[in-house]
């Protein structure tokens, strides 16, 4: 359209201002006109994976709501708690920049005013194996956390990422049985062009480290590739995969290639048919413990 003077000038609003609110009760009076809601939960130090979760949110066509903030509850004892990265207005820049309408940045006393004594426990069938395994409790503090923040913004959709596969799983299940209308919406794992699952964790590789961490991805490939050329023995893919990452001066906690929907191994029967499977890792190159699977 033309202005009277012949300029053109567009017949769209423009970008909205982000939103950076601190408090729950600055969340709601932030959201509460808002439409179609879509949450994507973060701690925090963003990368190109977690902008790839922003984009996928803006495709659900309504509002954006990003967290920002460490969960104490989900580190454990010796985990990396006060030295996790806090980067806010590196985030704050990247959040606005994507097109996010609100930034949920709360601090501990902000989410957590009182002692949080109420928690929510997933089941141990799902939550104590794998990294619940290794680290006890941690789903506990997902879980925890992630409900409360879906009782905060009250979303319509939320997303995860498909890199923290045990927790996708939690989370859907944890909405399945409260009856939570929230859609879960599973996003695909962003990584580099060599394979590397982007992760916040990357940025404590040496260099040499980083050369080497992309063999965590293709040592899962080679295995993958196996299965679906019809190789059943999963025990010894297994074996083989841990082994591998060995050699390579790797430390690894598990390899296991399991069901996608509970993370049991299958039956011969299930093999037989097709179960939907996925292979999943966790390994330790010098002092950085990394995560990734693929489903097959």
């Amino acid at each position: 359209m033309l202005r009277e003077d012949n300029s053109v000038f567009s017949t769209h609003p423009p970008e909205t201002e982000m939103k950076i609110v601190h408090t729950i009760e600055e969340l709601h009076a932030a959201v509460r006109d808002l439409k179609n809601i879509t949450l994507v939960p973060t701690m925090g130090n963003l990368h190109d994976g977690h902008i790839s979760l922003m984009r996928l949110a803006k495709q659900q066509g309504g509002a954006v709501v990003a967290s920002v903030f460490v969960n104490r509850l989900q580190f454990g004892p010796n985990e990396d708690f006060d030295t996790y990265p806090r980067t806010f207005q590196a985030d704050a820049d990247k959040l606005e920049k994507a097109g996010v309408d609100v930034m949920f940045a709360p601090s501990e006393k902000d989410m957590y005013p009182v002692p949080q004594e109420y928690r929510v426990t997933p089941p141990d069938s799902l939550a104590n194996i794998l990294e619940g395994y290794f680290r006890p409790g941690f789903f506990n503090g997902v879980a925890t956390v992630v409900m409360k923040l879906f009782c905060a913004v009250r979303p319509d959709n939320a997303i995860f990422g498909k890199k923290d596969y045990q927790q996708l799983m939690i989370i859907r299940r944890m909405v399945e049985q409260f009856a939570l209308p929230i859609k879960i919406i599973a996003a695909e794992i962003h990584r580099g062009e060599n394979g590397l699952a982007m992760s916040s964790r990357n940025g404590y590789l040496s260099k040499e480290e980083l050369a080497e961490a992309p063999n965590l991805y293709k040592t899962l490939k080679v295995a993958v590739d196996k299965v679906r050329a019809g190789n059943k023995d999963i025990d010894a893919l297994e074996k083989e995969a841990m082994d591998t990452l060995k050699a390579r001066g790797w430390k690894p906690d598990y390899v296991t290639i399991c069901r996608q929907y509970n993370l049991q191994k299958p039956t011969a029967e299930e093999l037989a048919k097709g179960e939907p499977l996925v292979i999943l890792v966790a390994a330790t190159i010098g002092s950085t413990r990394l995560i990734d699977n693929i489903e097959i």
